[in-house]
């Protein structure tokens, strides 16, 4: 059984204005907008003010504690509740720490900048954390609700068929506080959007469906601020394209440029000179050995491009 005296600091003969303000000291620092380490503290804290600020509850507890073998092991339902599922939040595989989501954006780039990698401007819109509240929104105020835990336990049934579960406060919206005076500069939001510049290098080969996740770069949530995750789209352009490493390149030939025994072909390091083959089949690509990304081969496909004069 959790001493709730000792989680806030009082001693057992505090009164009520002293709880409360060790409540609100303590739920300051340990907010989890203010300290993202803080949460399991702050859910000690809470559980410990909605007690002991509470005169009905406060008189049970006092006589569990001087009692802790009295009843059902000294335990209330909420106690059972609580170590029941405390374990499941401790399990790294059932908890998730409260973080601020990724912004995720894409871009396009040729097949040619892929070919030599390439530095690009990116301009995205960004929420940033407002200047003059600093993220906060305004003056807080610990909801009066769910007493600053964000959650409200609600007991169905009666005896030992009694269930409870934890919902979101629909007072604070699971926040923990309600806003006493708006910050005039974000109207409460706590963030203000701002158009954001970044240059990123992208590395040779780099393909459609990869991404860059760039640390802090995305949008200010819940006191700290997201990744920002480039996707990659790769779009063809002046008759290049990419595939895995290859590199496949349309040349477009006239019915005179059909007969010349050697054929041009546009490269990212310079052209090529391609001996023509003895039958022209525009159903089978030329192969450039080694002539395409690192590891690949380039692939040149022949087309008929001509115009009737009849």
């Amino acid at each position: 059984m959790n001493n709730y005296y000792e989680i806030l600091g009082v001693s057992k003969e505090a009164s009520q204005d002293e709880i409360k303000k060790a409540y609100k000291k303590l739920a300051f620092e340990y907010h989890p907008d203010r300290n993202p380490d803080g949460a399991d503290k702050f859910k000690d804290i809470a559980s410990a003010y909605d007690t002991l600020g509470d005169d009905v509850k406060r008189k049970k507890y006092d006589n569990q504690l001087n009692n802790p073998f009295g009843g059902s092991n000294g335990m209330s339902y909420e106690d059972i509740f609580n170590q029941m599922f405390r374990g499941q939040e401790q399990n790294p595989f059932n908890q998730r720490r409260k973080s601020a989501p990724d912004k995720i954006i894409k871009i396009q780039i040729t097949p040619l900048e892929s070919y030599k990698g390439v530095e690009k401007k990116i301009q995205y819109l960004k929420d940033n954390h407002c200047n003059l509240c600093n993220g906060s929104g305004g003056e807080q105020q610990v909801c009066n609700t769910c007493k600053g835990a964000g959650f409200q336990i609600k007991s169905f049934g009666t005896g030992f068929m009694m269930q409870q579960i934890r919902t979101s406060c629909g007072t604070c919206g699971g926040r923990g506080y309600t806003l006493v005076h708006r910050c005039y500069s974000c109207d409460g939001k706590g963030t203000k959007g701002i158009t954001n510049e970044v240059s990123v290098k992208l590395p040779v080969g780099v393909d459609s469906g990869q991404y860059l996740k760039l640390p802090d770069l995305g949008d200010f949530r819940n006191g700290e601020y997201g990744d920002l995750v480039v996707q990659i789209e790769m779009v063809s352009k002046d008759g290049y394209e990419k595939m895995n490493n290859d590199l496949i390149y349309s040349l477009y030939l006239n019915l005179d440029q059909i007969q010349a025994d050697n054929y041009i072909i546009p490269h990212p390091d310079g052209d090529l000179n391609m001996v023509a083959p003895k039958t022209f089949d525009s159903s089978k690509p030329l192969r450039l050995k080694g002539k395409g990304y690192p590891g690949g081969d380039m692939y040149v496909r022949l087309n008929v491009k001509f115009e009737r004069t009849t």
